[in-house]
């Protein structure tokens, strides 16, 4: 070893670190690198996406548009099921405090007794023949002999078609 010179340290115990280089991952040209194929990888996916949904939108077109005329159609049927079918609160004036006038004069020209008014006032109330007759203290019998007078002074068929009339007629409240 001619020419080389050996170097000792005053103290040999002294042990000297020198730090490592950075590698090369850490440098910004890597870093821009990475991006850039990042991108483009990014890119190139979405890319491949879009083309499969083209091809899915072309190859299945007619169930697509058949589920959105359906979906158009549901959901009008549905608004117009909530418009047509609403409840329509309409106010009903009641006049409050007079007492109920009989149509004195209409019940004579029908020519209905009192037993039939009172008979009439029991089915409006929604009495059976049993019960009216159990009430009055009458037949059954008398009952419904009663109710087919009324039926034929009323021109009615049924007991609420005679009950409708007779509150239309001011007989009855």
């Amino acid at each position: 070893m001619a020419g080389v010179q050996l170097a000792v340290a005053p103290d040999a115990n002294r042990c000297f670190s020198v730090a490592a280089p950075k590698p090369a991952l850490y440098s910004p040209h890597v870093k821009k690198t990475v991006l850039v194929y990042g991108l483009l990888g990014g890119v190139l996916i979405a890319a491949l996406q879009l083309i499969q949904y083209r091809f899915l939108v072309l190859e299945h077109s007619v169930e697509i548009y058949g589920g959105l005329v359906a979906l158009v159609f549901s959901a009008l049927g549905i608004w117009l099921g909530l418009k047509l079918t609403r409840v329509r609160e309409v106010p009903v004036l009641v006049q409050v405090g007079e007492a109920f006038q009989r149509n004195e004069t209409r019940v004579a020209q029908l020519g209905i007794t009192p037993r039939e008014l009172e008979i009439l006032e029991a089915v409006a109330e929604g009495l059976s023949t049993r019960e009216i007759g159990e009430r009055l203290f009458v037949s059954e019998n008398t009952v419904k002999t009663h109710t087919a007078r009324l039926f034929d002074k009323l021109s009615a068929r049924r007991r609420t078609q005679a009950v409708q009339r007779a509150k239309a007629e001011g007989l009855i409240t």
